[in-house]
């Protein structure tokens, strides 16, 4: 049978898991040794293990997006290719989810043609960051939100963020070691709002550099303490000095909410 291209939507918890990619276990990694051939807990290597338990032969999961360890996702987009057409697309999620567990879900499965990527054919991304913000701390999510006991200004916060949008170089916002030589990017949104003890900041555009979300988080909160006033923001941009720009926010609060493709 020839070849058919499958999109799948995942959605998923990271916090148990070494981010997106696969990663072969290193000196430092402290968990259970994998077995032969296989690596650490990551997002892409557990889905192709569902996959392939279900199609009955080996296949390669390519991901849009490569999420850090403890990040979640909404909305991953990933491809892959198999020869067992006869299985309905319902089925098929049916089918890896029931091999999946707990903490991913197949939301969606989609015949693609060959030509779709799920890297190449993204237009962009967007990224949910979730900061609770209250005197308590959160007891039943403190893995998916970031908890600062600290008063935000949201409003503050919102100021500063609309500087980011447009294409910028963010130099000053890439973990150094990001090993890319162009470091402008396009910012098609930054928002901010609060939801009672909650503060959400949404983070679109066409690609993002290492940590870059997280960072453009962090810096975002020290606005919103009071640290900086939001005309600091373009100060930092033209610095293009990761030393400029504000801490690095923690993992756990950060979503890939969803990917945006072309269907070629």
């Amino acid at each position: 049978m020839p070849l058919q291209r499958y999109k799948l939507t995942i959605a998923y918890r990271g916090t148990h898991y070494h981010g997106w990619q696969w990663q072969a276990a290193n000196q430092y990694y402290k968990g259970p040794r994998p077995a032969e051939g296989e690596g650490i807990p990551t997002i892409q290597e557990t889905v192709e293990k569902a996959v392939k338990e279900v199609v009955r032969h080996p296949i390669a999961l390519v991901g849009s997006s490569r999420t850090d360890s403890g990040v979640h996702a909404k909305g991953q987009v990933a491809h892959f290719d198999t020869d067992q057409t006869q299985i309905p697309p319902a089925g098929l999620r049916r089918a890896i989810n029931a091999a999946l567990p707990d903490d991913i879900v197949i939301r969606d499965v989609e015949p693609m043609p060959a030509s779709f990527d799920a890297i190449a054919s993204t237009i962009s991304k967007r990224y949910q960051y979730l900061i609770w913000n209250a005197d308590e701390r959160p007891p039943f999510f403190g893995e998916l939100a970031w908890y600062r006991w600290q008063p935000l200004d949201a409003a503050l916060m919102a100021e500063a963020g609309a500087q980011f949008v447009g294409e910028r170089d963010f130099a000053s916002f890439a973990r150094p070691g990001h090993l890319r030589e162009n470091t402008i990017r396009r910012v098609i949104s930054c928002e901010v709002s609060r939801r009672r003890e909650m503060v959400v900041i949404g983070i679109e555009g066409g690609g993002f550099l290492w940590n870059q979300i997280r960072i453009m988080v962090g810096t975002l909160v020290e606005v919103g303490m009071g640290k900086y006033s939001p005309d600091r923001i373009s100060e930092m941009l033209a610095a293009r000095d990761r030393r400029a720009a504000g801490p690095t926010a923690p993992p756990q609060g950060l979503y890939l909410q969803w990917v945006k493709s072309r269907r070629e």
